[in-house]
């Protein structure tokens, strides 16, 4: 059990924590997102996430404290919580709950990353990497196995007892299971090397249907199992850095004890097909992923791979409800080719908060752009800062980011 000063300090985070989470303003984000998850929004929505977060130490709000390795786990996130709610808070919901992990264990596809990496800001968890290629014959497909779940239940108990010690009286205190990541070629990219994966799609077609063909497999195995013992999460705060709030989740015969995929989200990507040709997506990405999707009740689908001129091989998948535009899209074409369909889930450009000088009318035209060529075509719009990988040191950049973007998102909605 936790020691008594941990316990100490985990309590007076979690009883700050508490006070923001009964505010009736979070009830009203909440309301606002099902607004905008509906393609009924009241006004533009905005998130911010990914944050470097080494950056803004050593701030000493949200300098650790806690000895025990489990504890300063959910003391960084309670203390991020906050700083966050201070800082730059946006759109963002405070929960009156906290989630613990179920102790579920995955094997995963069985291959094990080979790469070399490169470090530039050694405080700084995003640096380079250089994969080698293990999928070059066809023994070395022999390679993927299919995803095995396992749960122990005795360490998830043990779990809930330290979180309840730390948070009863507090917070509640909920087991969360599996919230699945079910992109084919992000762990493609990772086993073979991006530009190996690209070339291996013209040189060795048949040779890639088959590898993405074993993933899917391996995905709805996947699914089935976590379904069948009941490791799927519950209701989603956030899917993919936006806000799942909606009143179309969980499906008709929802049990908490066994979540069903379709009570979900899920979200899908293939960012390393950011420059192949429609067709190629169509052929490689979309015809597999709908099989996945299809499990789900709704999907976020995209990340940094523009979007804009393959939204007709995008509508083929199904519940999909909202796509991302990411900062290299033409803005007005993706708008024209969602129109209402779909939330327009705008990514800005994070590297406007890494230049050697904060340019505010920068961001705040190009935040005011974005939401007038929605409103020239109808689209439901979020903005989600994300990837942010550098500040350059200046954590009130954050501030001016947010305090920017809601001034932009409110305009004309007071």
């Amino acid at each position: 059990m936790p020691s008594k000063r941990d316990k100490e300090i985990i309590r007076e985070l979690a009883a700050r924590t508490e006070e923001i989470a009964a505010l009736p303003m979070q009830e009203e984000k909440r309301r606002l997102w099902r607004k905008l998850n509906a393609r009924n929004p009241e006004r533009p929505m905005v998130m911010m996430d990914q944050v470097c977060w080494n950056e803004l130490l050593p701030d000493d709000d949200l300098m650790p404290r806690c000895e025990d390795a489990e504890c300063r786990t959910y003391e960084i996130l309670l203390r991020r919580i906050l700083y966050q709610w201070r800082h730059f808070r946006v759109d963002m919901v405070v929960e009156p709950f906290i989630r613990i992990p179920k102790a579920i264990h995955n094997t995963g596809f069985g291959i094990e990353i080979k790469e070399e990496t490169v470090t530039t800001d050694t405080a700084n968890d995003v640096i380079g990497h250089r994969f080698f290629n293990q999928f070059e014959t066809e023994e070395d497909l022999e390679k993927i196995r299919t995803p095995k779940i396992t749960h122990d239940a005795g360490e998830t108990g043990l779990r809930l007892a330290v979180a309840h010690e730390l948070f009863d009286g507090l917070l509640e205190v909920r087991a969360e299971g599996m919230d699945p990541y079910l992109s084919l070629w992000d762990p493609i990219a990772t086993w073979m090397g991006v530009e190996n994966a690209l070339y291996a799609l013209m040189e060795k077609p048949q040779y890639m249907h088959r590898l993405a063909a074993r993933m899917t497999e391996g995905y709805l195995g996947l699914l089935d199992q976590l379904e069948a013992l009941g490791l799927l999460c519950g209701p989603q705060s956030l899917i993919h850095c936006t806000g799942a709030y909606t009143d179309e989740l969980p499906a008709p015969g929802y049990n908490p004890e066994k979540p069903r995929a379709k009570d979900r989200w899920m979200f899908g990507l293939a960012q390393m097909f950011s420059a192949v040709s429609p067709a190629t997506f169509k052929e490689y990405e979309v015809d597999y992923t709908i099989r996945i999707c299809e499990r789900f009740g709704l999907v976020y689908y995209g990340c940094c791979d523009p979007l804009d001129g393959k939204m007709d091989e995008v509508r083929r998948i199904p519940n999909v409800r909202k796509v991302s535009m990411s900062p290299w899209v033409n803005e007005a074409r993706g708008a024209e080719a969602i129109g209402r369909d779909y939330v327009y889930s705008r990514k800005p450009n994070p590297a406007f908060l890494a230049y050697d000088t904060f340019d505010e009318d920068l961001v705040r035209r190009d935040l005011l752009h974005t939401r007038e060529i929605c409103a020239r075509y109808d689209c439901p719009l979020e903005f989600i800062l994300k990837d942010i990988s550098t500040l350059r040191y200046h954590p009130e950049r954050l501030s001016r980011w947010a305090a920017i973007a809601m001034e932009v998102a409110e305009a004309g909605n007071t």
